[in-house]
Protein backbone atom coordinates (compact mmCIF):
# COMPACT_ATOMS: atom_id res chain seq x y z
CA UNK A 1 0.00 0.00 0.00
CA UNK A 2 1.51 3.30 -1.08
CA UNK A 3 1.71 6.11 1.40
CA UNK A 4 -0.05 9.23 0.24
CA UNK A 5 1.12 12.56 1.56
CA UNK A 6 -0.70 15.81 1.14
CA UNK A 7 1.16 19.06 1.00
CA UNK A 8 0.08 21.93 3.21
CA UNK A 9 0.52 25.30 1.57
CA UNK A 10 1.21 28.19 3.91
CA UNK A 11 -0.91 31.15 2.78
CA UNK A 12 1.05 33.89 1.05
CA UNK A 13 4.17 31.80 0.43
CA UNK A 14 5.54 28.94 -1.61
CA UNK A 15 6.54 26.97 1.48
CA UNK A 16 5.21 23.41 1.64
CA UNK A 17 5.29 20.93 4.50
CA UNK A 18 3.98 17.39 4.32
CA UNK A 19 0.83 16.82 6.33
CA UNK A 20 2.25 13.61 7.80
CA UNK A 21 5.33 15.43 9.09
CA UNK A 22 3.20 18.15 10.69
CA UNK A 23 0.85 15.63 12.32
CA UNK A 24 3.69 13.48 13.67
CA UNK A 25 5.51 16.52 15.06
CA UNK A 26 2.31 17.60 16.81
CA UNK A 27 1.54 14.11 18.15
CA UNK A 28 5.07 13.47 19.42
CA UNK A 29 5.23 16.88 21.13
CA UNK A 30 1.82 16.36 22.73
CA UNK A 31 2.70 12.88 23.94
CA UNK A 32 6.01 14.06 25.38
CA UNK A 33 4.11 16.81 27.20
CA UNK A 34 1.80 14.24 28.80
CA UNK A 35 4.31 11.45 29.57
CA UNK A 36 6.26 12.11 32.76
CA UNK A 37 9.77 10.88 32.00
CA UNK A 38 10.71 13.11 29.09
CA UNK A 39 12.80 16.29 28.88
CA UNK A 40 12.10 18.50 31.89
CA UNK A 41 8.83 16.87 32.86
CA UNK A 42 10.43 15.06 35.79
CA UNK A 43 11.37 18.45 37.22
CA UNK A 44 7.76 19.56 36.73
CA UNK A 45 6.52 16.50 38.65
CA UNK A 46 9.00 17.08 41.47
CA UNK A 47 8.18 20.79 41.66
CA UNK A 48 4.42 20.15 41.67
CA UNK A 49 4.78 17.45 44.31
CA UNK A 50 6.86 19.71 46.54
CA UNK A 51 4.50 22.66 46.11
CA UNK A 52 1.29 20.76 46.83
CA UNK A 53 2.97 18.57 49.45
CA UNK A 54 4.03 21.59 51.47
CA UNK A 55 0.63 23.19 50.96
CA UNK A 56 -1.15 20.04 52.20
CA UNK A 57 1.30 19.75 55.10
CA UNK A 58 0.64 23.32 56.26
CA UNK A 59 -3.15 23.07 55.92
CA UNK A 60 -3.52 19.81 57.88
CA UNK A 61 -3.96 19.29 61.60
CA UNK A 62 -0.73 18.76 63.52
CA UNK A 63 -1.17 15.00 63.98
CA UNK A 64 -2.08 14.31 60.33
CA UNK A 65 0.37 16.46 58.41
CA UNK A 66 2.06 13.66 56.45
CA UNK A 67 -1.29 12.18 55.44
CA UNK A 68 -2.53 15.65 54.44
CA UNK A 69 0.59 16.19 52.38
CA UNK A 70 0.18 12.94 50.46
CA UNK A 71 -3.56 13.55 49.98
CA UNK A 72 -2.90 16.98 48.49
CA UNK A 73 -0.29 15.56 46.11
CA UNK A 74 -2.65 12.77 44.99
CA UNK A 75 -5.55 15.18 44.55
CA UNK A 76 -3.61 17.71 42.44
CA UNK A 77 -1.45 15.37 40.31
CA UNK A 78 -4.10 14.73 37.61
CA UNK A 79 -4.89 18.44 37.40
CA UNK A 80 -1.22 19.37 37.01
CA UNK A 81 -0.72 16.66 34.39
CA UNK A 82 -3.78 17.77 32.43
CA UNK A 83 -2.78 21.43 32.54
CA UNK A 84 0.72 20.63 31.37
CA UNK A 85 -0.65 18.41 28.58
CA UNK A 86 -2.94 21.19 27.33
CA UNK A 87 -0.11 23.72 27.49
CA UNK A 88 2.24 21.35 25.62
CA UNK A 89 -0.32 20.60 22.91
CA UNK A 90 -1.09 24.27 22.31
CA UNK A 91 2.60 25.20 22.37
CA UNK A 92 3.40 22.48 19.82
CA UNK A 93 0.60 23.67 17.55
CA UNK A 94 1.72 27.29 17.68
CA UNK A 95 5.40 26.28 17.32
CA UNK A 96 4.67 24.33 14.12
CA UNK A 97 2.58 27.21 12.79
CA UNK A 98 5.27 29.79 13.54
CA UNK A 99 7.95 27.59 11.91
CA UNK A 100 5.76 27.27 8.83
CA UNK A 101 5.13 30.99 8.55
CA UNK A 102 8.68 32.20 9.33
CA UNK A 103 10.47 29.35 7.50
CA UNK A 104 13.26 29.53 10.12
CA UNK A 105 14.42 27.41 13.02
CA UNK A 106 15.61 29.75 15.78
CA UNK A 107 14.82 30.71 19.41
CA UNK A 108 12.31 33.35 18.30
CA UNK A 109 9.92 30.57 17.23
CA UNK A 110 9.62 29.32 20.81
CA UNK A 111 9.20 32.85 22.18
CA UNK A 112 6.47 33.71 19.66
CA UNK A 113 4.74 30.36 20.22
CA UNK A 114 4.90 30.96 23.98
CA UNK A 115 3.33 34.39 23.46
CA UNK A 116 0.43 32.88 21.52
CA UNK A 117 0.06 29.98 23.98
CA UNK A 118 -0.05 32.23 27.04
CA UNK A 119 -2.60 34.48 25.37
CA UNK A 120 -4.78 31.60 24.18
CA UNK A 121 -4.84 29.98 27.62
CA UNK A 122 -5.98 33.27 29.20
CA UNK A 123 -8.81 34.02 26.73
CA UNK A 124 -11.57 33.40 29.29
CA UNK A 125 -10.17 36.12 31.55
CA UNK A 126 -10.61 38.99 29.11
CA UNK A 127 -8.24 41.31 27.23
CA UNK A 128 -6.08 42.23 30.22
CA UNK A 129 -5.57 38.56 31.13
CA UNK A 130 -4.74 37.76 27.50
CA UNK A 131 -2.11 40.51 27.42
CA UNK A 132 -0.58 39.51 30.77
CA UNK A 133 -0.60 35.78 29.99
CA UNK A 134 0.94 36.29 26.56
CA UNK A 135 3.69 38.60 27.80
CA UNK A 136 4.43 36.46 30.85
CA UNK A 137 4.69 33.24 28.86
CA UNK A 138 6.85 34.92 26.20
CA UNK A 139 9.21 36.26 28.87
CA UNK A 140 9.42 32.83 30.53
CA UNK A 141 10.30 31.18 27.22
CA UNK A 142 12.79 33.93 26.39
CA UNK A 143 14.56 33.25 29.69
CA UNK A 144 14.53 29.49 29.02
CA UNK A 145 15.93 29.99 25.49
CA UNK A 146 18.55 32.45 26.77
CA UNK A 147 19.72 30.08 29.49
CA UNK A 148 19.89 27.26 26.93
CA UNK A 149 22.02 29.36 24.58
CA UNK A 150 24.25 30.41 27.49
CA UNK A 151 24.80 26.79 28.53
CA UNK A 152 25.58 25.80 24.95
CA UNK A 153 28.23 28.50 24.71
CA UNK A 154 29.65 27.64 28.11
CA UNK A 155 29.92 23.95 27.22
CA UNK A 156 31.40 24.76 23.81
CA UNK A 157 34.29 26.56 25.53
CA UNK A 158 35.33 23.30 27.21
CA UNK A 159 35.54 21.43 23.93
CA UNK A 160 37.40 24.10 21.96
CA UNK A 161 40.71 22.79 20.66
CA UNK A 162 43.72 25.02 21.12
CA UNK A 163 46.49 25.22 18.60
CA UNK A 164 49.82 23.92 19.89
CA UNK A 165 52.52 26.56 20.22
CA UNK A 166 54.73 26.91 17.15
CA UNK A 167 58.17 25.29 17.35
CA UNK A 168 60.97 27.62 18.50
CA UNK A 169 62.78 29.42 15.68
CA UNK A 170 66.47 28.69 15.32
CA UNK A 171 68.56 31.75 14.48
CA UNK A 172 70.49 30.69 11.41
CA UNK A 173 71.82 33.88 9.95
CA UNK A 174 72.44 32.33 6.57
CA UNK A 175 69.06 30.74 6.21
CA UNK A 176 67.61 33.47 3.97
CA UNK A 177 70.05 32.88 1.15
CA UNK A 178 72.59 35.46 2.35
CA UNK A 179 75.94 34.80 3.83
CA UNK A 180 76.31 35.39 7.51
CA UNK A 181 78.78 38.12 8.46
CA UNK A 182 81.96 36.70 9.84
Amino acid sequence: MASTTREILVPGSHYQISAERFVWAYVSSSISAIMPATDGDVLQAIGGSLWHGIKGFRNSPYSERMIGSMTAIKARAPVLGGNFGVWGGMFSTFDCAVKGVRKKEDPWNAIIAGFFTGGALAVRGGPRAIRNGAIGCAILLAVIEGVGIGFQRMMAENTRLEMPPPPPQESNAGSEGRLAPA
